[in-house]
This record gives structure tokens, sequence and C-alpha cells, in this order.
């Protein structure tokens, strides 16, 4: 059974078409998607346990960080690029999420939400970063994340061109429909991106 976030990426990604997951872990989406939806997966890891995990698998997955894999790729590549919590660990998200929409034609992001209230009231109680609802793991253990809520990736996407074209948000694993309230009542997020109208040839720059 695939996690909440990985299922709503499911549902997303069309069969028979070309897809590559960034940090893609044991392969558990990869697998899902070739065997039920029939597409050709591709996916990148850093962790070699979970690459062995995916060449048991059957699947076709890299070893590598995601910037020098991403590289190899030439322009349109995929119909879609996967970077399933992920996002907080990355040293330059918004070149990540340019070269995603380079190599493919659609970008989706799942991420833990340091804005969910709980965060806050801890942060305000305590004066401590509190951890993720759906990310458990202490500020200082690697590998190291950043926190951001769901109002600094929309902005960030604004910020460089990107346009949010689909929107899920979970609490604690159960999907919900809180639009207006969702940096404050959402532990997970997911969008899909894709760029605007003319830009989609444009090559990021660091």
């Amino acid at each position: 059974m695939l996690r909440p976030d990985l299922a709503a990426i499911a549902e997303m990604i069309a069969p028979g078409t070309r897809v590559l997951d960034l940090g893609c872990g044991d392969g558990a989406l990869l697998d899902y998607l070739a065997r039920f939806k029939g597409v050709k997966a591709r996916g990148i890891e850093l962790n070699e346990a979970n690459v062995l995990a995916c060449v048991r698998r059957g699947l076709s997955v890299r070893q590598g960080h995601l910037e020098e894999g991403l590289a190899d790729y030439p322009d349109g590549s995929f119909d879609d690029v996967v970077l399933s919590q992920t996002l907080p660990f990355l040293d330059d998200p918004a070149f990540i999420l340019q070269e995603m929409l380079r190599v493919g034609r659609r970008a989706i992001v799942s991420f833990p939400n340091w804005g969910y209230w709980r965060c806050r009231w801890h942060l305000l109680t305590t004066g401590c970063i509190p951890q993720a609802p759906d990310l458990p793991q202490a500020w200082y253990e690697a590998p190291r994340w950043q926190a951001f809520s769901i109002t600094d990736f929309v902005q960030l996407t604004r910020r460089i061109g990107l346009v949010i074209t689909r929107q899920v948000y979970f609490t604690h694993g159960r999907r919900v429909r809180i639009i207006k309230v969702k940096n404050l009542l959402a532990t997970t997020a997911v969008f899909a991106l894709e760029r605007r109208d003319g830009s989609a040839s444009l090559r990021p720059t660091r």
C-alpha cells in the first residue's frame, strides 16, 4: 500500500507515460506505476540500500546526487518528474524545480508543512524548532532539513515562474479539502507544477 502522498501522486500520472522519480527511496512508487499504469519508470537515489531495493524490484534506478543525475538528461525526456518528501533536504530547491521542468513536462512535488498550527504552537510555547508532523526527524539529524511552509513554497514557485496546476492536502495521512486555510491545517502538501506559457525551453541558471 502506497504512502498517502505517493497515492495522490500516482493518481495524477497517466498510464503509459515517462516518469522520473528523484530520491525514489526503495522504489515503491515507481514499482506501482510500472505494474499498474504501465509507465516507463526511471529513478535517481543516493542511498545504496534503497538502490539495491529498487534493483530487486526490477526497476531502472541510478545511484547519485539529484543535481548530477538531472544534468545527464536532455530537455523533455519525461512527461512527469516526481520529488516526494525530498525538497526540505535540498541545498538549491529552486534550481532542482527548474531542472525538473527542463527534463519533464510537469513536476509533481510533495513535502511536509511546517506552517501547520501545531508546529506554530510548539515554536511559540517552547522556543524550539518543531519537527514536521509527517517528517519526524530532529533538526540536527542527518540529512539536515530546512523548515518551510506551504506559503513559502507557493511564493517560490511564483518567483521562478512556475504555475501550480493541481494541489492535494493531507492532515496526518487523511486527505482534506482546506484550500483557504491550507497553510494552517495541512501537514503534507502535493503540488503539480508546469512552466508558464512560452517558457518551457528555458534552461535554469544557478
